[in-house]
């Protein structure tokens, strides 16, 4: 169960569902930076959130969730690829005090907003953004489906220090499994039982034990499990292209201001990448006399 996603659907009626429970993955995100309880429960409940989005892809890419504010936690971003690669990153504002128990609209601050965007390996870049209008996480993204994608969907998410767990439900458009009364019955006692799951259960209980505890009498039928890990994407040739889209003045200047050698800092994974004038040179085919 440790670091799966399984999918399931209620047989009988239009609605879809996934469970996650991160736990080996979550504490890797955390060991890569430092950050108070409050912004690592949050970032545990963006990690979660990313994966249970991710499974809505129907293509190669990823799936990145973040919330941007002007307050101590300026961005905290969760990114999750159709192979169930998950990275994160909280950013702190300097000398940002957190206190204990800090809610999601107290962290981001004012002017948040929350956007989901999917990158798909091939085709176009798509990007939704709703503001930062209720406490929780989960409640935003309730929001930004009503507003942006006119899908009933509900989110139970529970982080702690060690563990985070979620639940996304969703009715599927146009399967027609039932008549439209007995969908929405059926969606309505759905929500009434998700309400009912404890932080323990998902932190804890089998992803199988969960769905029949909770859903049996609407017959909860398995639709694959993904296992999940921590893996960042960055790499010396990410680096090294970065390096290049910035322009070869730019970057000559940043050589003789770093002192004759660029490091290039994952903020994900922390992993440092070195670039020395020759291999700066090789970059540009030219040293830097020959690019005026």
């Amino acid at each position: 169960m440790s670091d799966q996603l399984e999918r399931f659907i209620l047989s009988k009626h239009d609605i879809r569902g996934q469970v996650v429970t991160l736990t080996d993955a979550y504490r890797a995100v955390l060991e890569n930076n430092q950050f108070p309880g409050p912004v690592q429960q949050l970032l545990g409940e963006f990690l979660a959130a990313a994966c249970l989005l991710s499974t809505t892809l129907k293509f190669e890419g990823l799936l990145a969730l973040q919330a941007r504010g002007q307050g101590d936690v300026p961005l905290i971003m969760a990114e999750c690829t159709h192979h169930s690669d998950l990275r994160g990153i909280a950013r702190l504002a300097e000398g940002a005090r957190i206190e204990e128990g800090a809610s999601l609209q107290q962290l981001i601050g004012e002017g948040g907003v929350l956007a989901i965007t999917v990158e798909p390996e091939q085709g176009e870049r798509y990007q939704g953004i709703v503001p930062l209008e209720r406490e929780t996480l989960a409640e935003c993204l309730e929001d930004y489906f009503t507003q942006s994608e006119q899908l009933a969907t509900r989110f139970w998410i529970e982080s702690s220090p060690s563990t985070v767990g979620g639940i996304m439900l969703q009715v599927l458009p146009g399967n027609n499994a039932a008549t439209a009364a007995e969908n929405a019955d059926a969606w309505e006692t759905a929500q009434h039982l998700a309400e009912t799951v404890t932080a323990e259960e998902l932190h804890d209980l089998p992803h199988n034990q969960l769905l029949h505890r909770l859903f049996h009498q609407l017959n909860p039928e398995a639709l694959g499990t993904a296992n999940i890990r921590f893996k960042c994407s960055c790499s010396r040739e990410r680096s090294a292209r970065a390096l290049v889209s910035m322009g070869p003045e730019e970057v000559y200047q940043l050589l003789e201001q770093q002192g004759g050698e660029i490091q290039a800092d994952c903020q994900f994974c922390n992993t440092q990448y070195r670039f020395d004038r020759e291999q700066i040179e090789t970059l540009f085919n030219a040293p830097p006399h020959t690019l005026h």
